[in-house]
């Protein structure tokens, strides 16, 4: 009886919570488990795409900035369109004062440098005439005054002439490896180029096949999920219910109990109320004739000290009188077939039940799910024929056969470019290596020239070191003059191919004028009408379809297919879904084995509800046994008696005396003890039912009206988890199919059946062209033709510069050399 004060909290709390179940059949939560996982497709189409090249910042770009400064200032003319199209179409038409007046800038720097060419070798080959006479480059014969402002100032300008040929040999290496670096990969890229777009359209088809097959990654996925949703279903039904339905069967268990417990109180209420009342008369009948006897005996006046024990049995009479209380044998009436039912038993099925929940669950739905695997087994009939569905085009032939061509035609002309650049490479390392011995001639020839110098005022110098500064000086002069004619024809020879690149292609390129002069019919001959070779379609221009597939448009809007094609068409699964939807909608659940509370169960509770055991007069029987059995206690009497029989005097009535307390002491054992030990029997249960009675029928209604709500309420709720559970499971099986519509749609349109490898190929090419071969080929010229002029002044000043390091004939002291030279301070002398 110990539960019976908290089962009306729990009842109260379950109907709360019936209550707010029915407020969350209009929501639903998936939560994290109702989020489908990222799947992991095999990405495609990598073949068809090309990385896209792009030359980063470097410490040359401001070299790079200047010579395309210069070629824009030698090429001032615009892109000659009609002398190309002559060009491509009728070779032998070309006019040479056509040529000639659009390439006047590089006519004049071919004039310069066949002046160079002629000039240049003349004058030393002249001045080594010269020498050989000893009529040039001699030495100075008298020295004057302002002789050492004129070396010094003549030092000075070799020196910083030498410091600029030192900047130019070093860019002139630096661009002339750059160079070579990038011809090499850029050449062999073309093949590969040229072999990755001859499948642009013609391999679609097979890629598409590849984007159908990999329809099986989803569905290979909610088949295995298939194989479990019976059981996850049911252990979510489980999950959210067990917080309903577990409580309310310890309430049912407890319930069983204390129904159990009251009705053997109220049993042991009547059998005591029954004994008590059965024995009452016969008690009453003895104690009056003890209480007469022993009146008569202690009334006698032979009886000595008896006086004071007439008060005690005056009170030998019944004390409780257990007739007045009410009768419970209409309520045991009532409950006389109550416990019918085994609470226990019940509650422990009813758990068990439960229990097994998820496996009821997957047994009931297994066939449906049986269906939907085979359901989900079938591929669309729209994903399976992807690929069929793709037209062909007239131009993917001939695409193919004139990429092929091409590849295989330029193969030997690339060969060709690489043999030529290597030889290009070498003549530009030897050449830029015989820089820098001059250079170093210079570097020496000063160095030696100044020792020499410094030390002429010591009588024991000798002149050594100057006549060797000298002769540095003069094998630079003459390697520049050797040199020189080699030099010029490699500058103008790599200048007028770089040049024309740069100005005629890259400049024309970048701007799309080329792409313009593609489209405008007549320009390109029959055989190269890209617009026919490409099959565009005949509203797209040239340019507008660079722009487009640069942009990720798919093949059939710019070229001219065979027919429509819609993706759209072919990843619309929702009939494939919508069967999948209706199939998982027609999941079901019975849970009619979860009874709760079966018939026997409730008509012990009703019968009890209905017993009026809470109506019992439970105070009339408190206030009897709050009574004693007998008024006078019993035992104090014997021995009183037994002390009053040994101080007679008179032996009979001593007897007599000691005769009537131990007829007390055998009424005591014999009727009056088991009426006491009756009592307390009574007591404990009048004192269990009247405390828990009113509370114990609050909580068998509200049980009874919350048991046959949650009966009501559980298939709704079970029905709308379920139906949620479902919804879930669903979309989370339509994520996966969603997952690979929109990865194959961007397949399909960005990756496969898309153009823009055809923009990315030509923007490569201009970034390999331009950007990587031809920015360090016109570096390198450019640095090269900057240290072949600068040898015009280097000779001329070392040729000057070399007469004061030889030994002069007849010499002023070294300070009054000084005298004129406002640069030099004058220092005192030992003579001043």
């Amino acid at each position: 009886m110990r539960h019976s004060g908290s089962l009306g909290p729990i009842a109260l709390l379950l109907g709360l919570e019936l209550a707010l179940c029915r407020g969350q059949a209009t929501s639903q939560y998936c939560g994290p488990q109702g989020q489908a996982e990222r799947l992991h497709f095999t990405r495609l189409g990598k073949g068809r795409w090309l990385d896209l090249q792009a030359r980063p910042p470097g410490s040359l770009d401001p070299l790079y900035r200047m010579v395309r400064g210069f070629l824009d200032m030698v090429q001032l003319n615009p892109f000659p369109e009609g002398l190309v199209r002559v060009a491509l179409n009728e070779p032998s038409s070309v006019r040479t004062s056509d040529v000639v007046r659009y390439e006047a800038g590089y006519v004049v720097c071919a004039v310069i440098a066949g002046l160079f060419l002629l000039i240049v070798p003349t004058v030393g080959f002249c001045f080594c005439c010269c020498r050989c006479r000893r009529r040039c480059g001699g030495r100075v014969k008298v020295e004057h005054k302002s002789m050492a402002c004129e070396r010094g100032s003549l030092m000075t300008f070799l020196l910083l002439i030498t410091l600029l040929l030192l900047t130019g040999v070093i860019c002139a290496f630096i661009t002339n490896q750059k160079t070579h670096d990038e011809v090499g990969p850029g050449v062999r890229a073309v093949p590969g180029v040229l072999n990755s777009l001859q499948g642009l359209v013609s391999d679609v088809p097979q890629e598409l096949k590849a984007v159908a097959e990999q329809f099986s990654i989803p569905q290979n996925r909610v088949l295995e999920e298939l194989d479990a949703v019976g059981v996850n279903l049911g252990s979510t039904i489980h999950t959210q219910l067990r917080g309903t339905v577990y409580p309310m069967l310890a309430t049912l268990q407890r319930l069983g109990q204390d129904l159990q417990v009251s009705l053997d109180h109220l049993q042991l209420l009547n059998s005591s109320t029954g004994y008590l009342q059965t024995q009452q008369e016969p008690l009453v009948s003895s104690l009056q004739d003890h209480r007469h006897k022993l009146l008569s005996l202690l009334q006698d006046g032979q009886c000595q000290g008896c006086a004071s024990a007439l008060s005690h049995i005056q009170l030998l009479e019944l004390g409780a009188n257990f007739s007045q209380v009410p009768s419970v044998k209409s309520v045991l009436q009532k409950l006389k077939s109550v416990p019918e039912a085994n609470f226990s038993n019940m509650v422990q099925k009813d758990n068990s039940t439960f229990n097994t929940l998820p496996v009821l669950t997957a047994m009931e739905t297994a066939n449906i799910v049986q269906e939907l695997k085979e359901e989900v087994a079938q591929i669309p009939e729209e994903v399976r024929t992807l690929s069929e569905g793709f037209p062909g085009s007239e131009a993917a032939d001939r695409w193919r056969q004139a990429l092929a061509q091409a590849e295989n035609s330029s193969r030997p002309y690339l060969r060709m470019i690489q043999r030529y650049e290597r030889y290009r490479w070498i003549a530009g390392y030897v050449l830029s290596s015989v820089i820098l011995l001059v250079v170093i001639c210079n570097l020496l020839g000063l160095s030696l020239g100044l020792w020499g110098i410094s030390a002429r005022e010591d009588s024991s110098h000798t002149e050594a070191k100057g006549e060797a500064g000298a002769q540095f000086l003069m094998a630079g002069v003459g390697l520049s003059f050797l040199f020189s004619g080699p030099f010029i024809i490699l500058i103008f020879a790599t200048f007028l191919l770089g040049g024309n690149v740069q100005t005629l292609v890259c400049r024309s390129w970048e701007n799309q004028e080329l792409y313009q002069f593609a489209d405008t019919p007549g320009n390109l001959p029959p055989s190269m009408n890209l617009s026919h070779l490409l099959g565009l379609k005949k509203d797209i221009s040239i340019p507008s379809a660079y722009q487009q597939c640069k942009e990720g448009a798919a093949l059939w809007k710019v070229l001219q297919l065979n027919g429509s094609y819609d993706p759209e068409k072919h990843l619309d699964i929702n009939k494939y879904t919508a069967k999948l939807r209706e199939q998982v909608e027609s999941f079901n659940i019975d849970m009619k084995d979860l009874d709760l509370l079966n018939e026997a169960a409730k008509r012990d509770l009703e019968a009890f509800r209905s017993s009026g055991i809470e109506k019992i007069d439970y105070p009339s029987f408190l206030t009897q046994i709050q009574k004693p059995v007998v008024k006078v206690d019993i035992l104090k009497l014997v021995k009183e008696l037994e002390k009053l029989s040994q101080a007679q005097t008179e032996s009979a009535l001593g007897q007599q005396l000691k005769q009537e307390a131990q007829a007390l002491q055998s009424l005591f054992q014999e009727k009056i003890l088991p009426r006491q030990t009756h009592v307390v029997t009574l007591n404990q249960s009048v004192h269990a039912l009247s405390a828990s009675a009113s509370n114990l029928q609050l909580v068998v209604s509200e049980t009874l009206v919350n048991v046959s709500s949650l009966k009501t309420e559980l298939p709704i709720r079970a029905h709308w988890i379920l139906k949620n559970e479902s919804e879930c499971f669903l979309n989370r099986e339509m994520a996966y199919f969603i997952q690979y519509v929109n990865w194959a749609r961007e397949m399909v349109t960005e990756h496969i059946a898309t153009c823009q490898p055809l923009s990315g190929a030509l923007d490569n090419g201009r970034v390999i062209l331009c950007d990587l071969i031809a920015n360090p080929w016109n570096a390198f010229w450019f640095c090269l033709a900057w240290c072949t002029f600068l040898l015009i002044p280097s000779i001329i000043f070392a040729i000057k510069t070399t007469k004061h390091f030889r030994p002069i004939r007849k010499r002023l002291s070294f300070w009054e050399g000084l005298d004129f030279c406002p640069d030099y301070p004058r220092l005192p002398t030992a003579r001043g």
